[in-house]
């Protein structure tokens, strides 16, 4: 449950674990609640002999320990500003930063926390950290979550690691449960309560309280809106071949970042992210303000964005069947057996899961097989092909989406 800095892991991959089990929770018609951990200046705050025994404990040899001590050993900092240089100060704790192991050490000295969740679920991504729970009784999930984050806070004491009181908020997701009047406050070891609130940002993504992605769509419409702002006030001092390129780099990757999880926003929040995009293709050809949007894609030579979505969606399934993502998401797919000997048996398909409602169906594991499954009526694989060939066949199978109404 450690997705920093690994490979094949990632923010994506980790919000959409959380994502699944806070689902299928709610589809289960159970309360969800959650602890948004934040610590105060982790990195800087790692003692260097804890560090050295987790290494120890690990199974390094002693020619290993020997050289990360010496690693941490007489390292010095000091501030410029204004061409003065300030006089030097010891570093005695702290990963350094900027450092190709800084994180990778900073993992491993975070990582056994996930072991004192108890009845929990937990994430790490470095030093961010969620902790949740979920059950029919909304007192026994307070219960239960008050008593693993007393657990992880005595953790991070154990490490020396402090905890931002202010940055740490709680969160109840009640899309299909009405919300009660008072909730438990969440405290902690220190007698403060925590904050309840709506909306939380969590691994660049905004969560609320109703899974509607409300909050994070308005946010990425006013950062796209304020780019192309800019773009179209200096639009004389761009080439066109320079406005694609701005658009590509400044642009696209905010709208791309996390598009497989807010793609289950409804169509109405969506289509203000289309709106945005429009524009941005609007800078790059010219077009008047009246241009059709189908005819806005054909003259850009780019696809809508839900097909965008829909392409990082099937890419992330694929990944998955070949074990390309962390096992926490692979466990949650199942290659079905065929039962009958048919030509349709022959090919690749997915278990879906049984669900009770229409969260339930929002979930990955339920999405990904069924998306799967209605992707292999026209794809017809029967056996695993190369990523590379698999993007392929797929940009041959999408066409592109049209919202005329």
């Amino acid at each position: 449950m450690q997705s920093g800095f690994r490979t094949g892991h990632g923010c994506t991959s980790a919000m959409l674990k959380v994502l699944n089990d806070i689902l299928t929770a709610i589809d289960k018609k159970h309360y969800c609640a959650a602890v948004f951990i934040d610590l105060a200046k982790a990195f800087d705050s790692v003692n260097h002999h804890i560090l050295i025994g987790r290494l120890n404990s690990l199974g390094f040899s002693n020619d290993c320990l020997a050289w990360f001590t010496n690693y941490f050993s007489d390292r010095v900092q000091c501030v410029k500003s204004e061409g003065l240089l300030s006089g030097p100060l010891a570093v005695s704790m702290g990963v350094p930063q900027g450092s190709i192991l800084g994180p990778t050490l900073f993992s491993v000295y975070i990582n056994e926390v996930a072991l004192a969740a108890g009845e929990s679920l937990i994430h790490l991504y470095a030093d961010d950290t969620i902790l949740y729970t979920s059950g029919p009784s909304l007192d026994t999930v307070l219960t239960t979550l008050q008593a693993s984050f007393n657990a992880i806070q005595l953790s991070f004491r154990g490490l020396q690691l402090l905890l931002n009181t202010s940055k740490t908020k709680c969160m109840l997701f009640n899309r299909s449960l009405p919300a009660p009047t008072r909730l438990s406050n969440i405290t902690t070891l220190d007698g403060s309560d925590l904050e309840y609130v709506d909306n939380y940002k969590y691994l660049g993504v905004w969560l609320d309280c109703k899974l509607s992605f409300q909050t994070h769509i308005k946010h990425l419409q006013s950062k796209v809106k304020s780019r192309i702002g800019f773009l179209f006030r200096n639009k004389a001092s761009f080439t066109h071949a320079a406005k694609h390129t701005l658009v590509k780099l400044t642009i696209l990757p905010i709208l791309d970042f996390g598009d497989v999880i807010y793609k289950i926003a409804s169509n109405t929040l969506l289509n203000k992210l289309d709106a945005v995009y429009h524009s941005a293709i609007r800078f790059v050809t010219k077009a008047p303000y009246t241009t059709h949007h189908c005819d806005l894609y054909a003259l850009v030579g780019w696809p809508s964005l839900h097909t965008r979505r829909q392409t990082h969606w099937l890419h992330v399934i694929y990944k998955t069947l070949l074990g390309k993502v962390p096992p926490y998401l692979s466990s949650l797919v199942t290659i079905a057996s065929p039962t009958c000997s048919t030509r349709s048996s022959r090919y690749i398909s997915l278990v879906t899961p049984k669900t009770n409602s229409f969260f339930g169906r929002l979930s990955f594991q339920f999405s990904a097989a069924n998306d799967w499954n209605e992707l292999q009526k026209s794809l017809k694989l029967e056996t695993l092909i190369s990523l590379t060939s698999f993007k392929h066949q797929l940009s041959e199978q999408l066409t592109d989406y049209c919202t005329c109404t």
